[in-house]
């Protein structure tokens, strides 16, 4: 019946708020059957004995006024305990959501998209909100409502007993078997609404492209798609939904029918009095209610089985560590930091390896520039160092220590990306800046942005408190990158990557970042990743790759001498540079 044991287990907190509520539901039912006692003891005084006084109306409104109201103070009580218990779990499941993507970083990307993040975030843990505050109680309740009533109704007629307590497992019953088909039914539903969402982000933050080259159509139209395919299977779930909310309405009118038939026959043989008659008849019902509301937050506990699926999915990506430290192996790095990668071979996919057998070193304070033509690997280089993914095979180590036994924390003190997508906050300038590392005085803040050559622009504003828009869209591509760089910098890591740090931007910005990276050589690790290599001069190694391979190393000079492949480049970048200018080569 939907028990996840290890969902249970996470939010194990909830507990005790499901056991009270479960209580105050089995208060609210002994109430009910106290006051159907009241009332049919009531109806036998006046309509079969017709003998009944003021007092004793005065008593019995008394004492049902005192059980409406014990009745109502327990259910208010139950609903509080569900909101406590909605709490915990949105709050909990939200929390580990969080601090797993700040675990493992962009690997979440290799399996799951931002728009499935969003919605598993979002709209799962509302559904795995009712599980818990509603399905869970109902269920236990649900078990714990039909004994009681049996051993009530059993002292009365037995016979009648066994026959409701017979026709209640038909709902489970029914409930387990539509399961097996709601499961599939549900997966499906789940993925086209990911599609969708993932679809409408996509254009979403295209839009401006998609008007440009006058594709907005093209997109609408495969949207529609997506949306038909959303209503047709959302169709499907709710006509599954109807249908079994028909099959349990059938059960439980039926078995509430057939215990009335039951009693009046027992009546008629004299059996059972009056007043037993009307009771067993009025609580032949509430056999069936509990596991019959149980039915219908089924439903919507198969969608949250179905996000808790993919949110532990989620939860069990490995982590950047995730390994067993000991003695034999040091994680502490060395006062060298160089890194040295040995025969390393990844690919996103099976089979499909985009760094093939690769060895490189990079010394402590070295200029070195990672170079090659667009789609040859040297990004995904630069993932493999900061720790973005793990080496499929081969060693890539930082002093001492095998990247894979180094923190995150530890690597993102010790190493700092910069590349030409990096993100700005909507906010001040004060606070992005505060990001690379906080509790710096203003002084600090406004050097660095005169290093970068952008405290002129952002003093003739509002300073530091100048607002930036969401993705700082009010400032231009080269200030943005600039002021990216400037919060680089505060945070003062051993080692800096740039990665393709210096495309998309204007030549003033170019400059500026240049230079700031040759002033950065003398006292820190500098990996520059560029296909312009224009800006790898004064590099003291350079490594050019070529489908996923180091084809070639050492200085612009005797790469030059070589006559390969770095010098074809090189040479044609100039040309088609000095062709530009109208110059000649």
């Amino acid at each position: 019946m939907m028990i996840n044991k290890r969902l249970i287990n996470e939010m194990g907190d909830t507990k005790k708020y499901i056991g009270l509520q479960i209580l105050l539901q089995w208060i609210a039912l002994i109430c009910n059957i106290v006051m159907v006692f009241i009332l049919s003891n009531f109806l036998q005084n006046v309509i079969v004995q017709k003998e009944i006084n003021s007092t004793e109306i005065i008593k019995i409104v008394a004492v049902f006024l005192i059980v409406i109201c014990v009745r109502h103070f327990v259910l208010c009580k139950e609903a509080m305990y569900s909101g406590e218990s909605s709490k915990v779990v949105k709050t909990k499941l939200r929390h580990m959501i969080y601090d797993k993507l700040l675990k493992i970083g962009s690997k979440y990307q290799n399996k799951f998209s931002s728009a499935e993040i969003l919605q598993v975030t979002a709209e799962g843990v509302e559904q795995l909100e009712i599980y818990f505050s509603k399905y869970l109680p109902q269920l236990f309740y649900s078990l714990l409502a039909p004994l009681t009533l049996f051993v009530i109704v059993s002292f009365i007629s037995i016979k009648t007993a066994i026959v409701l307590f017979v026709c209640v497992p038909l709902i489970p019953i029914s409930i387990i078997r539509i399961q097996k088909f709601a499961k599939k039914l549900l997966s499906k539903y789940w993925g086209s609404y990911v599609q969708l969402g993932d679809h409408f982000l996509d254009n979403l933050q295209g839009l401006t492209t998609l008007k440009v080259y006058q594709s907005d159509e093209f997109k609408n139209n495969e949207m529609n798609i997506d949306a038909e395919n959303f209503r047709k299977i959302t169709m499907k779930v709710l006509t599954m939904q109807l249908n079994s909310v028909t099959l349990m309405d059938l059960i439980a009118y039926g078995g509430s029918a057939l215990g009335v038939i039951f009693v009046s026959m027992e009546y008629m043989a004299g059996k059972t009095t009056f007043a037993q008659s009307i009771a067993i008849i009025l609580l032949a019902a509430e056999f069936f209610i509990p596991l019959r509301l149980l039915g219908s937050f089924f439903h919507i506990a198969m969608n949250g089985m179905a996000a808790s699926e993919k949110i532990f999915k989620l939860l069990d990506i490995e982590e950047d560590i995730n390994i067993k430290r000991n003695n034999e192996e040091s994680t502490i790095l060395n006062e060298e930091n160089t890194i040295i990668g040995k025969d390393i071979v990844f690919g996103y996919e099976k089979d499909k390896n985009i760094i093939k057998n690769i060895s490189f070193e990079i010394p402590k304070n070295a200029f070195v520039s990672i170079v090659g033509e667009s789609g040859c690997g040297k990004s995904t280089l630069a993932s493999l160092i900061m720790g973005y993914n793990d080496i499929n095979s081969g060693e890539l180590k930082i002093g001492n220590s095998k990247i894979e036994n180094i923190t995150s924390e530890e690597r993102m003190k010790l190493m700092t990306m910069v590349s030409f997508q990096n993100y700005l906050f909507k906010g001040t300038v004060r606070e992005n800046l505060l990001m690379g590392k906080d509790n710096l005085e203003d002084d600090k803040l406004l050097k660095a942005l005169k290093s970068v050559n952008l405290y002129d622009f952002f003093m003739n504003q509002n300073g530091l408190d100048t607002k930036l828009a969401e993705q700082a869209s009010n400032l231009s591509g080269g200030q943005r990158q600039r002021l990216c760089i400037a919060r680089a910098f505060l945070h003062n890591s051993d080692i800096y990557i740039f990665d393709e740090a210096t495309s998309n931007i204007d030549a003033e910005s170019e400059e500026i970042i240049i230079s700031l990276i040759k002033r950065l050589k003398s006292e820190k690790t500098i990996i520059q990743i560029t296909h312009r290599l224009a800006n790898v001069l004064e590099s003291d190694l350079i490594y050019m790759m070529d489908d996923g391979k180091i084809i070639e190393k050492g200085t612009h000079e005797s790469l030059m001498e070589k006559k390969g492949r770095y010098e074809k480049m090189y040479n044609a970048q100039r040309e088609l540079e000095l062709y530009a200018r109208g110059g000649e080569f």
